[in-house]
């Protein structure tokens, strides 16, 4: 037993009970965090602080004690802004569970959106762990405006929409942004048929908002036509000509042998004034509907891919040419262990590039497991054992980095991703020696570990490592 570590902590908890009785007198905050390694990645802070909360908010640092209704000691531990997670599609409180338990304080559906609008926010209202908000969706727009099946039996994705068409899917765009969207939503991949026109309209009316649009591109792979290469010329093409601006989303999967000609090409578009930023998840697999049009004629080409890399989620058997063709009519989910591994490094180690985890819902225990464990993936393998980024990068790209992506049309995320006087009490507090994610492909429904406390708006959704059960703290935002 560890006797100069007790009296240590005895003296320290005795000090924390004078500084909050002092005279009888009330505390001036509610909860003071109390001597972690506070870690800012706006200002560059990385010192011994006492944190101090009140009324959701981050009310004072020092470097001296400071007297709360409740002090929690945290020394050992990073105190770190919550993360920000601009690509969740699990939106459910099972997957807040697990978002919460590595790190994330903000889930936010960006690529795939909601529609309608007001309608997704409502069901979100007073059920969340996390804070959460999403774009208005142009394939869901689309399809609402394109209904039922085309001539030739496909569905809409595969139906070329009017000029008179595109300008209804404008306006339904243009209304779930008048209900406060984050940006606007695409998966162009997923709906070949929308035109370079249609999105560049789509793009202009963004642009009459000034947000952001959000893009899974056109294509992926090296096979010219429809390489990644000229997918990302497209997306830098029309937020150079609109003056628009543009997120690209899971660069590694969208990029795969390309990564580096795509990141080069973002870089130097970026130093040109063009708005566009990227984002990538830690792992060398993708996951995706079978029955989507990723799986047309010439995916194994595109892909550098075949059968054998296709993984079947709810077993886990890898699939042959039989076995998939018997799923792509079923319809389901996959996953394509298809990423280069030094694409994936490349692309986290790249100093643009922010991290999101592009996790899905879980079914009967079974999904990617990058919706468990990203964020702790990159404190864990990429930060303390494999040293690609140093812990302050890290932070900055989970945090910071997302928050800056979108406080200029939503200004909420001004006082988010930092840890400073006034900011939202958004705090993740982890050990860096052990923080780890856990989740693996065999076995997804894993928490990460090393998230010692989690906070969202001030209150704790992760106490002593352990999820705090029956509060639903997540606030809705908005534009």
């Amino acid at each position: 037993m560890n006797t100069s570590r007790i009296s240590q902590t005895f003296f320290f908890l005795l000090f924390s009970v004078v500084l909050t009785s002092d005279a009888g007198q009330p505390a001036t905050l509610d909860l003071v965090l109390a001597g972690g390694r506070v870690m800012d990645p706006e200002s560059g802070l990385d010192a011994i602080r006492y944190v101090g909360l009140r009324d959701g908010k981050l009310a004072a640092i020092s470097a001296r004690p400071l007297l709360g209704d409740e002090v929690v000691d945290v020394r050992g531990l990073v105190v770190a802004p919550g993360f920000i997670d601009l690509h969740a599609h699990g939106q459910n409180i099972e997957s807040n569970r697990f978002q919460a338990m590595d790190g994330v304080t903000t889930a936010l559906e960006m690529e795939g959106g909601a529609f309608p609008l007001s309608e997704w926010y409502q069901t979100r209202a007073g059920q969340a762990l996390l804070h959460y908000g999403a774009t208005v969706s142009h394939s869901e727009a689309r399809a609402n405006v394109l209904p039922g099946r085309s001539e030739k039996g496909q569905d809409v994705s595969y139906r070329t929409a009017t000029s008179d068409e595109i300008g209804e899917i404008g306006s339904l765009i243009q209304r779930g942004l008048d209900e406060g969207a984050l940006g606007v939503g695409y998966g162009i991949q997923y709906t070949p048929a929308a035109s370079r026109g249609e999105i560049i309209r789509m793009f202009q009316v963004a642009q009459n908002h000034g947000v952001t649009n959000f893009v899974h591109i056109r294509h992926a792979g090296a096979v010219e036509p429809g390489s990644s290469i000229e997918a990302v010329q497209e997306m830098i093409a029309n937020a150079a000509s609109l003056g628009a601006s543009v997120h690209i989303v899971h660069i590694g999967s969208s990029g795969l042998r390309q990564v580096p000609t795509a990141l080069d090409m973002i870089e130097g578009a970026r130093g040109r004034g063009v708005d566009v930023t990227t984002e990538v998840y830690p792992y060398t697999a993708v996951s995706t509907a079978i029955e989507s049009a990723i799986f047309n004629d010439g995916w194994r080409k595109k892909n550098e891919a075949d059968y054998g890399d296709i993984e079947w989620v709810a077993t886990g058997e890898r699939l042959d040419e039989e076995s998939f063709a018997l799923y792509r009519k079923r319809g389901g989910m996959i996953i394509g262990h298809i990423i280069p591994e030094e694409m994936v490094d490349l692309a986290v180690g790249h100093p643009l590039v922010m991290i999101a985890s592009d996790g899905v819902p879980f079914i009967n225990g079974r999904a990617h497991p990058r919706g468990a464990g990203t964020f702790a993936r990159i404190l864990g393998r990429y930060v303390r054992t494999r040293k690609i980024l140093t812990l302050m990068e890290a932070l900055r790209k989970m945090s910071l980095m997302p928050a800056r992506r979108l406080e200029d049309s939503v200004p909420v995320f001004k006082n988010k991703g930092r840890i400073r006087v006034g900011a939202d009490a958004d705090v993740a507090i982890f050990d860096p020696e052990t923080v780890i994610d856990r989740a693996t492909f065999e076995e997804p429904a894993q928490y990460s570990e090393g998230f010692v406390h989690v906070l969202v708006g001030g209150v704790f959704v992760v106490r002593d490592s352990e999820l705090v059960d029956g509060i639903t703290p997540g606030q809705a935002i908005r534009r």
